[in-house]
């Protein structure tokens, strides 16, 4: 129930988000970096903190900073991130304000929010995700109130937003699995210049009637008593019947869309006095003055507001800025994996293929790893992964912890941010690497730049899984390498293994990782059914063995007289590749040195370097078409850390430049590598 205290706190947050607006647009030189208020918002914001507690979550957008004051955040800490100041809590000056991130214990916790407009609805139904994971387990890391209340989620999205497909797939995803998250939409009917009824059919309220089992409501968000009440509602409804909600907020915007495009560049008079008719703060004004407050004590609270901002924002203008020294921090958290441990071989092992080392390795996770859990497309009950790669894990483990997902490759990817911010350990999959380009949003936007943008409080532990390569007619849409288009984001790691034994060891290493790794699996090595491959079974290594990112390895040794003389030349690979320059190699006995490298990135740039410079002659072959791909830009980076040792230009052996691996047989062989077209290269290399 609403009480006199209450609405004096709200009054007072609202007096000083009013004050935040106005002296942030009296100081534009100073406040130099784009930023948004809350003014117009403020009422439905505070009613939404008021009610949440430490053990909840909350991802507000970049228009939220009535939320964070609600939540207790004082105006000096949002202002530090306002100024882009070395002490701004949330980032570190590395990012826009009203966003933030936090995970101590004396608020609710808030993963890092971006700016791409809707991509955090799918992370934060991932935390709905993972909490109701933890729930089913009876996990330790499920945290509940004092009285076993159960936490709740709050997304905050505006009203344009919702057009977004990601958000219908969070939206499927909540219903379908009964989440206990509130999807509260502010609606002020502007999407920057554009009007609600120029982009969509039907408002939020409306277009979450076709999710059955969402329940949803609207309300008029600049009364701050109609908000307070409804979200008391709401949150206690999804606290005890853990099922998803929609609540569509009705609010004017009384502020500019950002400081950088101002609200007269586009809006009438008329459409803001409409909006301005709608004030919050004028409106919860009259409701204390109806109550019997003083006009004297409202005008000594507003004094105080005003006070009260002028002395935060002169101590935030007076802070510090970022050290430079501190722009490559937070990259990554460092892995505890440093060291390769375990037995690689054990004596009385037997032989396994890569398909099966993986499931191995993934079995033996689950089984020491409660937290851990698997999904993607057929990867549940009845088929276990289209490459039998997940075969028997639901049997074993449940339908909860290995299940299939519908097709969607963006909530697959991104509802990782949030599992990972909770204590779940999520492995996904992604069917074929020429699937994966519906995720990249999330990839690029949310998993790469969290632990950075966060200063290293959100990194995303992740597993994604992404099956690769051509072989036998693939065609077009199953066949695709796409590892240098991964490691164009930075951010991530990838790992690429080519026999069993690595499969395992990095499997483990990958998921130990507290940051996010792709696993890049190539299919023509699962079975090892293509001739040539058959060194891609390995005796399975032991339960404990584990092989850290990063580390390459030497496949085969050249002879060290014939190194000695010169005689000799390396090949820098990885995948499929490593059968293709060992093929090659049979022609040249002794003469060829092959690295594996295994991870993609981090590279080990020290033992490609010593390779190379130990035989003077580099040739760095992949299966990606060649042009513009990693393989040149390893080579490019090899020829200027290794010039004075090279004998020959460095080499590199790709695929044919064409746009897609084309389906008939013989006209994929004729784009890809092959073991005669390495030994040409090796030829001429061993000629110089």
């Amino acid at each position: 129930m609403i009480t006199v205290e209450i609405l004096l706190r709200a009054y007072r947050l609202m007096c000083i988000a009013r004050e935040m607006a106005a002296t942030y647009e009296n100081n534009r030189s100073i406040c130099k970096y784009v930023h948004s208020t809350s003014r117009g918002h403020e009422a439905i914001q505070l009613a939404a903190a008021f009610h949440l507690q430490p053990y909840d979550w909350v991802s507000p957008y970049y228009r939220d900073e009535s939320i964070l004051l609600g939540l207790g955040f004082e105006p000096y800490e949002l202002m530090l991130q306002l100024l882009a100041k070395g002490n701004d809590p949330f980032t570190g000056g590395r990012e826009y304000y009203g966003h933030p991130n936090h995970r101590e214990k004396d608020k609710p916790g808030i993963i890092h929010q971006s700016s791409a407009t809707g991509m955090q609805v799918i992370p934060t139904t991932g935390i709905a995700q993972g909490l109701r994971y933890l729930e089913r387990i009876d996990s330790p890391l499920f945290k509940k109130g004092a009285e076993g209340e159960a936490p709740v989620v709050i997304c905050s999205l505006g009203d344009a937003s919702v057009t977004e497909g990601e958000v219908s797939e969070a939206f499927q995803f909540a219903v379908l699995k009964e989440l206990p998250i509130i999807y509260l939409v502010q609606d002020n009917d502007w999407g920057i210049s554009v009007r609600s009824e120029e982009s969509r059919a039907m408002d939020a309220y409306e277009y979450a009637a076709g999710f059955k089992g969402m329940g949803r409501i609207r309300i008029d968000g600049s009364d701050f008593q109609e908000s307070f009440e409804a979200m008391d509602r709401v949150i206690r409804d999804v606290r005890q019947g853990r099922r998803p909600y929609l609540v569509q907020a009705k609010v004017p915007l009384l502020g500019h869309h950002t400081s950088g495009v101002r609200k007269e560049f586009y809006r009438s008079a008329e459409d803001l006095e409409e909006h301005a008719r709608q004030d919050p703060f004028y409106k919860l004004r009259a409701r204390m003055l109806g109550l019997g407050m003083e006009e004297t004590q409202l005008s000594d609270m507003e004094k105080a507001a005003a006070d009260f901002v002028a002395r935060q924002f002169q101590s935030a203008v007076a802070a510090p800025d970022p050290d430079p020294a501190t722009v490559e921090n937070f990259v990554f958290v460092p892995s505890p994996v440093t060291e390769e441990k375990g037995q690689r071989s054990p004596a009385d092992g037997e032989k396994v293929i890569m398909v099966d080392a993986a499931l191995f390795a993934i079995r033996e996770i689950m089984e020491d790893h409660p937290e851990a859990l698997l999904y993607g497309q057929d990867v549940g009950r009845r088929l276990g992964g289209v490459f039998r790669e997940a075969a028997t894990l639901a049997e074993q483990f449940g339908d909860h912890r290995v299940f299939n997902t519908a097709i969607q490759e963006a909530y697959i990817i991104g509802s990782t941010v949030g599992m990972s911010a909770v204590g779940a350990k999520p492995i996904v999959e992604v069917q074929f690497a020429d699937y994966i380009y519906p995720g990249f949003n999330q990839l690029v936007t949310e998993i790469s730049k969290s632990c950075y943008l966060s200063a290293g409080k959100f990194p995303i532990q992740t597993l994604i899984r992404v099956p690769v390569g051509a072989y036998g007619g693939g065609g077009p849409y199953h066949s695709g390498s796409i590892e240098s288009t991964l490691l164009s984001i930075k951010g991530i790691k990838v790992v690429y293994p080519s026999n069993a034994a690595d499969m395992k060891g990095l499997m483990k290493a990958a998921f130990m990782d507290p940051n996010p790794v792709v696993m890049l699996e190539h299919k023509g090595l699962y079975w090892s059914k293509v001739p040539g491959t058959e060194d891609a079974k390995c005796v399975e290594p032991s339960r404990d063995y584990i092989l850290p990112l990063g580390k390459a390895g030497i496949v085969l040794n050249a002879d060290e007289s014939a190194t000695r003389k010169g005689e000799t030349c390396c090949v820098i690979t990885y995948g499929m590749g490593v059968y293709w320059a060992k093929a090659a190699a049979k022609y040249f006995p002794g003469c060829v040195e092959i690295l594996d490298l295994r991870t993609l990135y981090p590279l080990d740039e020290e033992q490609i370097f010593a390779t190379v410079r130990r035989h003077g002659k580099c040739l760095v072959l992949t299966e990606e078409q060649q042009n513009n791909s990693f393989a040149e830009a390893l080579a490019w980076r090899i020829s200027g850390n290794c010039y004075a040792y090279l004998d020959a230009p460095v080499e590199v052996k790709g695929a044919l430049n064409l746009p897609a691996v084309p389906m008939n047989m013989a006209l994929e062989n004729a784009m890809l590598p092959n073991a005669f077209k390495v030994s040409e290269i090796i030829e001429k290399l061993l000629d110089y």
